[in-house]
């Protein structure tokens, strides 16, 4: 039947200026929070304090609310930024930004019809003998319905939200002046290429004809393969906006936690080892360690790989740069270190040298696990909690504005989401021997 019923579902602004007061709205209702925060503070003889006036629970309600609503470019840079992508925010915002991943809100089913209407044609429903127009998902750019054709195919529709790809540069801009407030980052910080970077990415992560290209790509990288198990698209029902792919029943990652130590070993080796030959062998990277897009099949023992939007393409000379790197973390010296972090962007020689070697420093420690010979073991460790408390220390070291590449922080996106993964399994796993395999220019081929 069509959807024509109603739900809970929250309709999506599509027009540009809609999206624009909305998000200008949410910008000056922030604003307009904080002086007058500012001016309470002062009469009362306090001293002032942007951070706390910025991320009051008033302020924090409005941007969850209003990005949560809005869907879209806006939602999903703020997701990216709270995925310890090496971007140096204050924490309670970057508190603030990780409760967004959790709030999906899907649009109402007239909406839905609307989109569809115009991507398949009126009466497109004819074409499935179920469609469920309740999605099981919903995320930042699309959501996701089963439906089943009259053949008996199972289906998993995604429906890009309208408006979203026409006003991705306008959100990006939007939410490039927020961070640009007092105190939410260095004011030395240019962002502007990190912001570039994002527009780049989103533009890609929102062509589903692309993401299709990709998803094919990914399904000859791995075919054959004993650990994952991809969807195959449905090519004549994939549009720019409408991505059809097979459903594969599956279970969330989470039923693992409780499995035999040898099998949540094997799998986070796995994800470790997809990590590499994307980096070192694939050419190519999906960035979003989004852990929904990581499912598992208890039929085969396979790990489900969904969603590939978010896939960065890695050139030739980047992986010789990262693969010098890793040699370098295995046995390299201070110079060599050093100079593997020049070639890539972690240092610059305009880094005052006290604020190279924090940075250094901070680089020796995360890659310590690498070095050691036993398995690591991704549980007990708290170098997580360590790297973070860092990272939040060098943030606010306002003297320090420095932001590697753009490039780079979106694979340490999906670095840092492999490591949680690989500590939510407890696992443990041998590092040295992976990398080690790594190293050897002539692995090269998929």
């Amino acid at each position: 039947m069509p959807p024509d019923h109603d739900d809970n579902g929250i309709a999506v602004p599509s027009g540009r200026l809609g999206r624009l007061l909305r998000l200008g709205g949410m910008a000056s209702g922030i604003i307009g929070n904080v002086a007058a925060g500012g001016l309470g503070a002062l009469a009362q003889g306090k001293r002032l304090d942007m951070a706390q006036l910025l991320l009051t629970p008033a302020n924090t309600r409005r941007l969850t609310n209003e990005l949560s609503h809005l869907r879209g470019a806006a939602l999903k840079l703020g997701q990216m930024l709270s995925m310890d992508s090496g971007v140096m925010l204050p924490e309670e915002l970057t508190t603030i930004l990780a409760q967004m991943r959790k709030d999906a809100r899907h649009m109402p089913p007239k909406q839905l019809q609307t989109v569809l209407n115009a991507e398949w044609g009126v009466g497109w429903y004819k074409r499935f003998a179920r469609f469920d127009v309740r999605p099981f998902a919903a995320a930042s750019i699309g959501q996701v319905h089963r439906a089943r054709t009259h053949d008996g195919c199972d289906l998993a529709v995604k429906v890009q939200y309208p408006g979203v790809r026409a006003s991705i540069n306008s959100d990006v801009d939007n939410m490039a002046a927020l961070l640009r407030l007092p105190r939410v980052m260095p004011s030395d910080i240019d962002i502007s290429p990190l912001m570039a970077e994002a527009k780049r990415q989103l533009h890609v992560e929102a062509d589903y004809e692309a993401e299709a290209r990709h998803l094919k790509q990914f399904g000859r990288f791995l075919a054959g393969s004993k650990n994952f198990v991809l969807p195959h698209r449905h090519t004549e029902l994939c549009t720019p906006q409408v991505l059809a792919m097979s459903y594969i029943e599956s279970e969330p990652l989470e039923c693992l936690y409780d499995a035999p130590q040898k099998v949540r070993d094997q799998m986070a080796a796995a994800l470790i080892d997809l990590v590499l030959r994307e980096l070192f062998v694939f050419g190519a990277m999906q960035t979003d360690p989004n852990l929904a897009n990581y499912r598992y099949d208890p039929k085969t023992g396979c790990i489900v790989l969904l969603d590939f939007g978010a896939v960065q393409p890695i050139t030739s000379e980047l992986a010789a740069d990262l693969r010098a790197l890793a040699r370098v973390a295995l046995s390299g010296g201070v110079d060599e270190t050093r100079d593997a972090m020049l070639r890539i962007g972690y240092l610059n020689s305009n880094i005052a040298p006290h604020h190279q070697n924090l940075i250094t420093s901070m680089f020796n420690e995360a890659i310590a696990p690498l070095r050691q010979d036993q398995p690591f073991d991704f549980g007990r460790s708290n170098l997580l909690e360590r790297m973070r408390d860092w990272g939040f220390a060098l943030g606010k070291d306002r003297e320090l504005a420095h932001i590697p590449p753009a490039a780079i922080l979106f694979l340490h996106r999906k670095i840092g989401g492999t490591y949680l993964m690989c500590a939510k399994l407890n696992a443990r796993v041998a590092l040295r021997p992976m990398i080690e395999a790594y190293c050897n220019e002539s692995n090269k081929t998929p």
